[in-house]
This record gives C-alpha cells, structure tokens and sequence, in this order.
C-alpha cells in the first residue's frame, strides 16, 4: 500500500534503517532529528504515519504526541512510538497519550512494515481528497469527516461501501487494483466474499457518480482491476 511515512529519530543510523525497509517496501519516506524538525514537516507535507521516538533531543516524545493530538489538522495522524522502554508503564502511558501502537526497540523490519500497514488499513484521512482535473473538467470531492461526495457542485449520494471504494481509489489515483486488492482494502481482510461483489458495488458508484459527470473516472482495466482517473483531457459533462 503506498502512502508517506515520517521517521522522528534521532540517530542517522536508526533512521537509514527505517527508511531503507519503509522504501523498499514502496513507501515515501521523510526523516526528522528532532521535534522542530518534525513539526516543519508535519505541517509543509503532512505523512500517513507518523513513527515517533519516545527520546528526542528538543523534547519529550510524549509531549510531542500530545502537541499532534492537540492539532485540529494532525489529531487522527496515526503514530506508532518507538522506544527502547519496554515497561507495561511505558507502553500505557505512550497509547494513553495518544499513540496508535508502540513498538520496542530494536525493531524487527518485519514487524514495523506490518504495523504501519496495519494503520494505513484503518487510516481515515483528514483533508480532502480531491481528483484533479484538466481545465473545463469537473472536479470531484470527498470529505471523510462528513462523508460527503460533491462531482462541481453536484451531491453525490454513496452507500457506506460505494463511500469506501471512491476514497480508496482516490487516495491512490491512476494506480490499478485488482478485485482481490479491493475486497482486501475497503471489505477488509476478514471478508470472504465473491469478487464479483466488487464488480456490483463499482456499478453502483459510477451510476451515483454519472449525473455529476464523473461516472468514467472509474475505469475498468480489462484483465487487472479497476483505477481512479484522476485526470482527463475533455470536460466531464
């Protein structure tokens, strides 16, 4: 799954490791030392998660998790604390601050790329997603706070399941996913159900997106799955 991972650590080598397994693994990686560093970041290029060292040199960890918590912008960040602290004390004070999950140091590279996929699961971004657009084309929106889903100005109406497909497939624009993927992403790996459920619930979502004129930005990729078309070089009408 790709997404955008921000390292808080101190030590260059703990930080090249991190980011030599998070890239190899596909995902963007940005590296900070220390808190000020991190809260630049944060704020020029928000991550998808957040791995967060419990000692900084300009701060305390958990002062700095409570600081994000704090952030109207930042609060659902999910994080994951690092730490060679390996109290049960440690560990309930880090989640009662506000972490998603907290790993003990030394980090097994297995693991850690299993945690953070395990958030990027559950993840509910907290901006707009918005599918760009050639000029004279209809831009289309969704906003994972309210649920709402505009095509311009137009309302989309989407069930609970129609809602997860479009902001999956529009968090990862262009980007094909076969019907296994899909199922796995937005039904969860738990669901054991027929691909062909994929197939009704992308019908139903281009026939809610079609009076906005955004219907064919759902594309079927004969052979392989479905993708978002982020762009196109005529107006949806």
């Amino acid at each position: 799954m790709p997404g955008h991972i921000l390292v808080l650590d101190p030590a260059p080598a703990m930080q090249a490791l991190l980011a030599h397994n998070l890239t190899g693994a596909g995902y963007r990686v940005s590296c900070a030392p220390d808190a000020r560093g991190a809260l630049a970041l944060l704020a020029a290029d928000p991550p998808d998660v957040l791995l967060l060292e419990w000692e900084l040199p300009d701060a305390s960890g958990i002062a700095l998790l409570r600081q994000v918590r704090q952030d109207g912008a930042l609060c659902d960040l999910p994080i994951i604390m690092l730490s060679a602290r390996d109290s049960e004390q440690d560990k309930v004070l880090a989640l009662e601050s506000g972490a998603d999950d907290y790993l003990c140091k030394p980090v097994g590279p297995r693991e850690m790329l299993a945690r953070v996929h395990a958030l990027l699961r559950r993840r509910t971004p907290s901006a707009w997603r918005a599918g760009a657009s050639t000029a004279g084309a209809t831009v289309l929106r969704v906003d994972p706070h309210t649920l709402r889903v505009t095509a311009g100005s137009v309302p989309v109406s989407l069930g609970r399941v129609e809602f997860k497909l479009l902001h999956f497939l529009m968090d990862h624009p262009g980007r094909v996913h076969s019907r296994a993927q899909l199922l796995d992403q937005v039904w969860g790996h738990a669901a054991y159900l027929d691909e062909r459920t994929v197939d009704a619930h992308v019908g139903r979502l281009r026939q809610a997106l079609q009076p906005g004129g955004c219907g064919h930005r759902i594309e079927t990729v004969r052979g392989s799955g479905y993708r978002y078309l982020a762009f196109d070089a005529a107006a949806c009408t």
